[in-house]
């Protein structure tokens, strides 16, 4: 039977490579040939199919030298294990590397070639070269999107695949990817790396962008889900395609300029981004600081043409290492097979500009063998520079190195198994040459999992994902001499060290894309302490309003969302970031208004004390003696002391000091009412007897009168200690009438106590009233009902407005109240009734005689002669009555009818 593939006719048996085979490959025999795919060539040229002929393979704009000093470092890193004789000494490792060309279907067809062992020596176009090994495991892609590809497709086959830079965390997914591997950390780690960084600068408004992959789109989802934890927002999220056309360039540029967003995160390799740094910069779009994903975070091939607009950039690149004589075998490949190679042959031809080999297939890139001159033989490599030797950033390449030992140990494992202790159901061991495709992934992909091993100074060890534990260097971008890139360490993300201190940050090295201090990116000012964020209806939470916080409450921290409390014992400052001791209040004697009621207190006791002075210098005088001379003594000395008793209710109060004033208080004014209703009294009842011989005055002598002053006190007493023994006045500390003030007050205890002591003296007061009102038409020289019944009217004035005055105020003021109650009415009394005998005494000395007082009232005449005189010797007093006010006085009154 003949099978028709293609143009040849087979026969049963033959089969043929559908396609053509490249012959651009690094190739070297051995008893595992390891397999390798790397982007080589990227940026593939767009052209329209005819259809109407076959098509010609696809172009591509770049070649990557860094791409080649990765597959040189594969070639080195497996010629150094086959020297060694200490590891895997009975094996060969050989390796097959090709170009993936960064492209899905040249590294599908790429891949399928290494796993069936076709190689570039296959040049009869025919499966002649089976019997060559196959690659039992790819060490590929650099590509996330790429390396999915390659694993769906050789999933059946279950070859394992170990990637150096795809970091796409979909690729942790073991049910879907259950052989892939990979040196590069998951772009998980990355992500909170790159969180972290914006958060620790403080930006809360930056740009995403990034290529239509699987890469760029899980790391943009997995930012955004990151960046929220932290309160910072994505400004806008724009997805661009691989192949960028000038309206999707220019969509991307027009999104940028429209944000006010200065940092803008991309995640793209760097030939993707090319387009888009070029219409930034024909559209002066200058002022963005950049912060580079892992896959072009050390691109130095973007550095020549867009340096004034990647200076400044930042971003988390693998961790850099030495592979001590990489760069004597990179220059010894280049010098000794630049001829022979193809992938050598045009690094040199990329290098110097010229046309070494006419059987390159010109299709590759832009510029064609023709364009060039001739290669002439003096080319010197040290007048030039190419990514390809230079050793300073091996990080790329360090994956690569590790990732060749991470297989060899996996191997040297295998080598080491002991029959009936392997891996499979019976106990073997797999042939570690010969595998079978089921044994790969049962004991080959799980031996590489397990591997830990010491390789350029670093521990490589993976979790149950087969991702590496993750460690990033913070790379910064600064303009060297003759504007040559430098790439400066900054700072470290070491996911080992704990959430606190993953990520290390030295701000003093770092260069900014303009001025010396990093960029704000921002929708909103950030809230000062004092202040709460209000978000805005319809915006992102970063975008919103700075609101003052309320009395009483306080923010102490930048972007605070809500605002504290304050507790009950403190209050908040003017700028309301911190809580502060709320200030007592009371009423005391360095406020204005407590030395004015101290003053007024100290002056009515001068002025009682002035009274009292007049009154003993002229208590010989019939005025004088005329006053009940005992009892007004007394009551002046129980005046002083209401004079002296507001003094109390001035200061910091305590617990005896409220019980004091308030006893005090009580006492005072009943023995002050007791008094005058004393005074009343006697005074009434006397010109009341009307008959002669009536014995009722006698029971109203001195003792009589002191007695009585002090029994309607004694009430008062009984009342006060029945308050003091059941619920006292004491001192509170209160915070409800003022909230920015502890108000230290004297709190009455029993309410029916204080109102009883008030009670008391009200009623003592009525009676003064009354016995004066009766007595207000006796004779004016001798009679003081008039100015009693003034003073009575004075004290309920005052203290009726007292009582609705003190229930509406509170703290001090209400304590100012009470003080001012006490005395007004004080001077009330003393006024009233004293200031006209004073007038007399002092100023109307002619009106103190007993002659002026006999002319006025000729039958008055008061303390003339001693007690029991017959009222015959009285030639003037037709009718005599004992008046018993003084041990030694006789009062005559007139009867009816007399003159």
């Amino acid at each position: 039977m003949e099978v028709v593939f293609g143009e040849p006719t087979l026969t049963k048996g033959t089969c043929v490579f559908q396609g053509k085979v490249d012959d651009r490959n690094l190739y070297e025999e051995g008893d595992i040939v390891i397999g390798g795919l790397f982007p080589l060539h990227y940026g593939p040229v767009s052209f329209i199919q005819s259809y109407q002929k076959k098509p010609e393979p696809t172009g591509y704009k770049y070649f990557s030298a860094r791409a080649l000093r990765w597959m040189q470092t594969m070639a080195f890193a497996i010629e150094e294990i086959n020297q060694r004789q200490d590891f895997l000494p009975h094996l060969k490792l050989g390796y097959h590397i090709l170009d993936s060309c960064d492209d899905i279907p040249v590294s599908l067809r790429n891949s399928l070639i290494l796993v069936s062992g076709l190689h570039g020596n296959n040049i009869n176009s025919t499966c002649a070269g089976m019997e060559r090994p196959v690659s039992p495991v790819i060490i590929g892609d650099a590509a996330s999107g790429v390396s999915m590809a390659v694993l769906r497709t050789l999933g059946s086959f279950q070859i394992p695949l170990v990637s150096y830079f795809a970091s796409c965390n979909c690729l942790s997914n073991k049910k879907e990817f259950p052989t892939f591997m990979r040196i590069m950390p998951s772009d998980a780690f990355q992500i909170k790396a790159l969180v972290k960084l914006i958060h620790y600068f403080q930006w809360t408004w930056v740009g995403v962008i990034g290529v239509d992959s699987d890469y760029a789109r899980f790391a943009i989802q997995l930012f955004l889900e990151e960046s929220s934890k932290f309160g910072v927002c994505a400004a806008y999220v724009h997805l661009y395609p691989v192949l960028l056309s000038k309206e999707s360039v220019n969509k991307v540029v027009q999104t940028i300029k429209r944000s006010s967003a200065k940092v803008i995160l991309n995640f793209s390799g760097e030939s993707e981004l090319q387009s888009i740094l070029r219409e930034c910069g024909n559209q002066n779009v200058m002022d963005i600081q950049w912060i580079a994903s892992e896959a072009w975070s050390t691109a130095k091939s973007l550095w020549k043409e867009f340096h004034s607009l990647l200076k400044g950039t930042l971003g988390f690149a693998i961790r850099k290492a030495e592979i001590p004589g990489l760069q004597g075998f990179l220059t010894q490949q280049l010098l000794s097979r630049a001829r022979k190679a193809h992938f050598l042959a045009e690094l040199w031809e990329e290098i110097f500009d010229c046309k070494l080999n006419e059987s390159l297939n010109d299709h590759v890139h832009g510029k064609t063998s023709s364009d060039r001159r001739p290669c002439s033989a003096p080319e010197s490599l040290n007048s030039v520079f190419s990514e390809y030797w230079d050793v300073s950033q091996l990080r790329v390449s360090s994956n690569v190195y590790k990732a060749v030992y991470l297989i060899a140990h996996a191997l040297h494992d295998l080598s080491a198994c002991v029959p009936g202790a392997g891996p499979f159901a019976d106990g073997s061991c797999a042939d570690p040459i010969h595998f079978l495709p089921w044994q790969v992934s049962v004991h080959f992909s799980d031996s590489m999992r397990q591997a830990s091993f010491n390789t350029l100074g670093e521990e490589v060890s993976f979790d149950k994902n087969g991702d590496p534990i993750a460690s990033y260097d913070l790379m910064n971008w600064q303009e060297g001499p003759s504007s040559s890139l430098q790439l400066v360490k900054v700072g470290y993300y070491d996911a080992s060290l704990g959430r606190e201190k993953d990520l290390v940050v030295n701000d003093s090295t770092i260069w900014w894309h303009r001025g010396h201090k990093a960029p704000l990116s921002m929708c909103s000012e950030s809230c000062f302490p004092g202040f709460r964020k209000a978000n805005r209806k319809g915006e992102p939470v970063c975008c919103f309003d700075c609101i003052p916080c309320a009395e009483g409450e306080i923010s102490n921290e930048t972007d605070s969302a809500d605002c504290r409390r304050c507790s009950i014992e403190t209050w908040s400052n003017q700028a309301r970031n911190q809580c502060v001791p709320k200030a007592i209040e009371f009423l005391s004697y360095q406020e204005s208004m407590g030395m004015v009621l101290c003053a007024g207190s100290v002056f009515g006791v001068c002025v009682t004390a002035a009274v009292s002075g007049v009154f003993i210098a002229y208590r010989t005088t019939p005025v004088v003696r005329a006053n009940n001379m005992e009892l007004s003594f007394l009551l002046l000395l129980f005046l002083a002391v209401c004079f002296l008793v507001s003094l109390m209710f001035i200061e910091e109060p305590t617990d005896w000091l409220c019980r004091i004033r308030y006893t005090t208080f009580g006492i005072s004014f009943s023995l002050c009412t007791s008094c005058i209703l004393a005074k009343t009294v006697v005074v009434l009842m006397a010109f009341r007897s009307t008959l002669p011989g009536n014995s009722v005055m006698r029971w109203f002598g001195p003792a009589q009168q002191r007695a009585s002053v002090f029994l309607c006190t004694s009430v008062q007493v009984i009342i006060c200690l029945v308050w003091l023994t059941t619920r006292p006045p004491q001192v509170v500390y209160n915070t409800r009438h003022q909230s920015a003030k502890i108000i230290m007050e004297c709190m009455v205890g029993s309410e029916v106590g204080f109102w009883c002591v008030l009670g008391y003296i009200g009623f003592l007061a009525c009676l003064c009233f009354v016995m004066a009102f009766l007595a207000r038409k006796l004779p004016d020289n001798f009679n003081e009902a008039k100015f009693i019944t003034f003073s009575m009217l004075i004290f309920f004035a005052v203290w009726i407005t007292f009582i609705p005055v003190y229930m509406s105020t509170s703290g001090k003021y209400m304590v100012a109240v009470h003080v001012f109650a006490i005395l007004a009415s004080a001077f009330g009394i003393l006024l009233c009734i004293f200031a006209p005998k004073c007038f007399i005494v002092l100023l109307k000395p002619e009106r103190n005689t007993r002659r002026q007082i006999m002319l006025k009232n000729p039958c008055l005449f008061l303390f003339s002669f001693p007690l029991g005189v017959p009222c015959g010797r009285l030639a003037s007093c037709p009718g005599c009555v004992p008046f018993p006010l003084r041990p030694y006085a006789l009062c005559c009154r007139v009867g009816s009818g007399s003159p």
